[in-house]
């Protein structure tokens, strides 16, 4: 059986593959939000900052520094400050007077460590290497508050989607409720649609609590690499004040440190190294067959110039001077934050015991609302009004709830503190 497309309407068509594109579309978003998480009992927070730290992009950085204080160690350990050269002349007369003369010399020329050059250089080494430890710790902290921030954020949007969820399914009993009233006579037709309204409003709710829910899974996917989520991250307030053990002002002092040993090394690097220069001469004179040979030191000691050492003395001094004042820009960066999240802490907490008794009130007049509109006594809008306020008391609890736990891990994190 062979179809005759001339018959097929072109507009059927068209809807044909309307319907096919929009299905695969679909298909495709529903993929792409496919992201529910796993919980695991075993997974500790600690552990998953540690996976998060092995594929953070910055990991390589670190890597690659280890390999550059590594040359810097060859360096300063080497046995000579740079590089050795050799030399090769050859001097005659072929094309002038071709009487015969004939010379030969080879040099070795080495150059020679300058006072206090292979010192200042190892402590660039050493104190490079110490602060890549305090690098390090800087990074896993950095990395330790995102995975904090995208736990607790998926905590607060999942039960943003409970209480939506609780709400929808309310509703929907209400509006049963309502509908089995306006049939027996109890109630006016109007209050069915209100009640629609109020299903209406809590499923979009619960639509777009739902989605921020996937959002949410999804940057911590995108930022930890796993699909498993710990079921227990809460932390203990560890520290009451911020002091320079912090990993990012151990980090700082340590920059600072290296260009303040970079500016004795330029300082002592003013002027280029000496040099040592062995050769070995081969020379014949005119009508001469016999050579003489002789061998020759020479000793080479560049002048200081401003001209070569002032641009490289005023790099140094601007990188010191820059490194400063981010170091002090950085403890006032942390000293802010560390005042804000302990002032945090302490409004929240007190929020959280304003809203626990407004959520206990709430409670107990939806229970006294819903008692008079089942007696008749009430209408439906008195009872849908002290309905949203009950939902919104137990939003703002639960919220607080899990705002003082979150705001615990800021104020570990401002402290410098890691899971």
């Amino acid at each position: 059986m062979f179809l005759n497309f001339k018959l097929i309407n072109p507009y059927f068509l068209l809807w044909v593959l309307y319907c096919l594109l929009f299905s695969a579309t679909a298909f495709a978003e529903q993929d792409e939000h496919d992201h529910d998480l796993q919980i695991s009992a075993q997974l500790s927070l600690h552990d998953l900052v540690e996976k998060t730290i092995a594929r953070y992009p910055d990991s390589a950085l670190l890597a690659a520094k280890q390999i550059e204080i590594d040359a810097k160690n060859k360096r300063a350990n080497g046995i000579l400050p740079a590089a050795p050269a050799i030399g090769l002349l050859n001097r005659n007369d072929l094309i002038t007077s071709n009487r015969g003369e004939r010379e030969w010399e080879a040099e070795l020329e080495l150059p020679v460590w300058l006072p206090g050059q292979r010192a200042a250089r190892e402590a660039i080494a050493r104190d490079a290497a110490l602060g890549l430890v305090d690098a390090r710790a800087t990074l896993n902290l950095q990395v330790a508050g995102m995975v904090r921030d995208a736990l607790w954020d998926i905590a607060m949007m999942t039960h943003q989607a409970t209480l939506a969820k609780s709400r929808h399914q309310t509703s929907l009993a209400l509006l049963n409720d309502v509908e089995k009233r306006v049939k027996a006579g109890d109630l006016p037709k109007t209050d069915i649609m209100l009640a629609q309204n109020e299903a209406y409003q809590a499923e979009t709710f619960l639509l777009r609590a739902e989605a921020e829910v996937k959002h949410a899974q999804f940057r911590y996917i995108l930022l930890t690499g796993s699909h498993t989520a710990p079921e227990a991250f809460s932390e203990q307030q560890v520290k009451t004040s911020l002091n320079d053990n912090h990993p990012a002002l151990r980090d700082a002092s340590k920059k600072l440190l290296i260009a303040d040993d970079e500016r004795t090394l330029v300082k002592v690097e003013r002027r280029e190294n000496p040099t040592v220069s062995f050769n070995a001469r081969s020379q014949r004179g005119p009508f001469d067959n016999q050579a003489n040979e002789s061998l020759g030191l020479k000793l080479r000691i560049p002048f200081e110039t401003e001209t070569h050492s002032a641009p490289l003395v005023a790099n140094a001094e601007m990188n010191y001077a820059k490194n400063q004042a981010e170091s002090q820009h950085l403890r006032y960066t942390l000293e802010a934050a560390f005042h804000e999240a302990e002032h945090n802490l302490e409004v929240t907490t007190a929020e959280l015991a304003i809203t626990t008794k407004q959520h206990a009130n709430a409670q107990e007049s939806l229970r006294l609302a819903k008692k008079s509109f089942a007696l008749g006594e009430t209408d439906l809008v008195s009872l849908l009004r002290v309905q949203a306020s009950a939902y919104e008391a137990e939003r703002a609890m639960k919220q607080r709830q899990i705002q003082l736990q979150w705001d615990t891990a800021h104020y570990n994190q401002a402290a410098g503190e890691m899971p």
